[in-house]
């Protein structure tokens, strides 16, 4: 017999389902746009560099220059990376939210089915 309740239920679940993936692909656009700014921002500091250090006219200063520039890229990369992943464990938390309950669920029947 069809039971209306279940079917509502696995409607909703459905939909829950469906609101997650919504989330998912928002989540994953607003890492490639992080990506794609911070590319931009190293590619135009790049340029940048290689015009400043075209014009130095000793080695030191363009040694100086050039450990300069290496220090400050090496720190904004850890950064982004550093803040592109706490994104994608965001992501991941995000991801699992909707499998909690049925997991959970699952875990305490397989608990009792052991324990009787």
């Amino acid at each position: 017999m069809f039971n209306f309740e279940d079917a509502n239920k696995k409607s909703k679940e459905n939909m829950d389902t469906l609101k997650s993936y919504a989330s998912l692909t928002k989540a994953f656009q607003a890492i490639a746009t992080e990506a794609a700014d911070y590319s931009k921002k190293a590619f135009e500091d790049s340029v940048a560099h290689i015009e400043k250090i075209s014009t130095v006219k000793s080695v030191e200063a363009a040694f100086e220059l050039q450990t300069s520039y290496v220090k400050t890229a090496y720190e904004g990369y850890v950064a982004e990376a550093t803040k592109i992943g706490e994104m994608y464990a965001d992501l991941a938390k995000d991801t699992y939210k909707p499998y909690e309950a049925p997991v959970a669920k699952a875990t305490a029947a397989v608990k009792a089915a052991v324990a009787a």
